[in-house]
């Protein structure tokens, strides 16, 4: 038999063409995802993870050190509940490895070493998933070793043993059975052998995501399952890999954990991201979250209303019954607290924020949506829309919308238009709901564009702020402008000018000033134009936005749109107590 040795230049190009073939069959992994949800993102969560291992992985100086890149960058990159036990396998290769050659016998403990890690991430392993094609795998090599004569013979004689045991995997497994299709995780693990079989035939792959064969349709989600798949890269001090998995089983199902001492990728489906992250903030800092909402993937696989998919930031606010009913893909922004990410409206809510604001003693910031994750979610929306709008909060208050207009770019074959709502909060979702009840009206994205950008002058925000102290925290005022409104004892009414850019519109000496002003402007404008809607935000501020409520319905003759409390992003900025009126003047031509 020709010798089998795993050189250190080998085995990296092994992964990195491994993952290129991963890559290129993404939208094929997708169509066929329906366990343990139908929600359609196994092919891009492992092509998240296999992305993450070309450009952060780097050639060592001897296999320990390449294999520990490759891992690192893995737990890094891994998202979904395959893509975090594909990350948890290489991780136990790379712990497993300790001399300077790879020979057949070494590979071959490697990879009982890695199965052995990816079991052990699990909570509740199930076969007929990666996890038995992985054993397979092992077995395989193990086995054929006796009765091949070439190292060539034998990964191939493997492979096909490994894609027998995958086309058996509905046997396993019921929901797989019944859709005709075998386990998507599982395909993809074999993807990445048939990539790391091309290496060692000194072959090389052009990435080029291939379109799905097919696409199914799966009828409805269960009663039982989870509504969000939440993930988060937990670092610290000796981590307890073991009392966290154990712990966190309480909340909900899927659950994995991945890493070692001092990183940990954890995925778990809840229906309660925020309380899995108000008891993973106390084992070390939370860094890179990602929350999805399986129900609103579900929908996009198997049930679109739309032929549009319609996205949002979460600094909209539109209440959770009108985005479910519309279909609307809102985008969390992050929230940087204690030292550790958070994502506005799910991973905390207001309540929690409000509990904690005025205890803090580093005040919360904000920031853009990461490049990548942006990348991640615009990959999924493609596999299953040609047309996608997007309206981000204003370019003056937030680089959401360069993010936004930056990560578009690299879908080419997609029409996705990002418009600039130049609005935030609740003008910013009364836009949003206005496209969305014109994408069901059923027009062209180019007349919707058109009538939303011409849609952005004529809507308005007005904040009356209880106390400017939040401002001056957050930076949206200065400390000498908040001192001299403190000392003359004013109390603005926020807006935002015609460019995007929030403006102090009125002062008043009192809050009661301050609302009659603002129910004086809403009057003119409603005799001068007329309120085609209006909205009521606050930040737990119910009684105030009652008598808003009451007020405004008997001055317009009509109920608001919605009621409802604030992002947690825009409650740093304004406070408890804020209470603010949005609308949409209606069009005189």
């Amino acid at each position: 038999m020709s010798q089998f040795i795993i050189s250190n230049e080998l085995l990296y190009k092994s992964f990195i063409i491994g993952a290129k073939q991963v890559i290129s069959e993404k939208n094929g992994l997708n169509s066929i995802n329906v366990f343990p949800v139908p929600d359609g993102d196994t092919g891009t969560n492992l092509a998240s993870m296999m992305n993450a291992i070309i450009e952060r992985s780097k050639l060592g100086s001897n296999p320990k050190e390449t294999l520990q890149s490759i891992a690192d960058a893995a737990i890094i990159g891994a998202r979904g509940n395959s893509g975090i036990i594909f990350a948890s396998y290489i991780s136990g290769l790379s712990d497993a490895l300790h001399q300077e050659m790879i020979d057949l016998d070494t590979w071959i403990t490697l990879t009982k070493k890695a199965y052995e890690a990816a079991y052990h991430s699990i909570n509740t392993p199930v076969e007929g998933t990666m996890i038995t094609v992985m054993r397979a795998w092992m077995n395989a090599l193990s086995e054929f070793k006796k009765a091949t004569t070439e190292a060539i013979d034998l990964l191939i004689q493997s492979y096909e043993y490994v894609k027998d045991e995958l086309a058996r995997t509905p046997e396993y497994l019921k929901v797989l059975k019944d859709n005709h299709v075998v386990d998507a995780g599982a395909k993809g693990f074999v993807h990445f052998i048939e990539g790391f079989i091309k290496a060692f035939r000194g072959e090389d792959i052009v990435i080029e995501v291939h379109e799905a064969v097919e696409e199914l349709h799966v009828d409805h989600l269960e009663d039982s399952q989870f509504r969000f798949c939440t993930e988060a890269l937990l670092r610290g001090n000796q981590l307890d890999m073991d009392h966290i998995r154990t712990s966190l089983s309480t909340f909900g199902d899927s659950l994995v954990v991945a890493g070692n001492e001092r990183t940990l990728r954890v995925h778990i489906h809840t229906d309660h991201p925020d309380q899995v992250f108000a008891f993973l903030d106390g084992f070390g800092q939370i860094q890179e979250q990602k929350v999805d909402d399986m129900k609103r993937q579900f929908e996009a696989a198997n049930h679109r209303k739309y032929p549009i998919a319609l996205v949002t930031d979460s600094i909209a606010d539109l209440p959770t019954e009108l985005v479910d009913h519309y279909q609307i893909h809102q985008y969390p922004i992050t929230l940087h607290m204690n030292h550790s990410e958070y994502l506005d409206k799910v991973t905390i809510q207001s309540s929690r924020f409000y509990e904690l604001m005025d205890s803090l003693e580093i005040y919360p910031t904000s920031s853009q949506p990461n490049g990548k994750s942006l990348e991640n979610f615009f990959s999924f929306l493609t596999t299953y829309y040609k047309d996608i709008l997007v309206i981000t909060v204003s370019k003056e208050m937030s680089g959401t919308y360069q993010a936004f207009v930056d990560a578009a770019v690299k879908f080419p074959k997609a029409n996705i238009h990002v418009i600039n709502s130049k609005q935030n909060s609740g003008a910013e979702g009364l836009l949003v709901l206005k496209a969305a009840k014109m994408i069901e009206d059923g027009l062209p994205l180019d007349k919707i564009v058109a009538k939303i950008e011409s849609m952005t002058a004529k809507a308005k925000i007005l904040v009356s702020v209880k106390t400017i102290k939040y401002m001056v925290r957050s930076g949206r005022l200065t400390r000498l402008s908040g001192t001299i409104v403190s000392l003359m004892h004013l109390k603005p009414v926020i807006s935002i000018d015609e460019e995007g850019k929030g403006i102090i519109m009125m002062k008043t000496l009192s809050t009661h000033k301050a609302d009659q002003k603002i129910f004086d402007h809403i009057k003119d404008i409603q005799n001068r134009y007329g309120i085609e809607s209006y909205a009521i935000v606050h930040a737990n501020a119910n009684d105030r936005a009652s008598f808003y409520a009451s007020s405004l319905e008997g001055l317009l003759g009509e109920k608001p749109t919605y009621i409802m409390d604030i992002s947690t992003v825009v409650a740093m900025n304004a406070g408890i107590g804020t209470v603010a009126v949005a609308y949409i003047r209606k069009d005189l031509t």
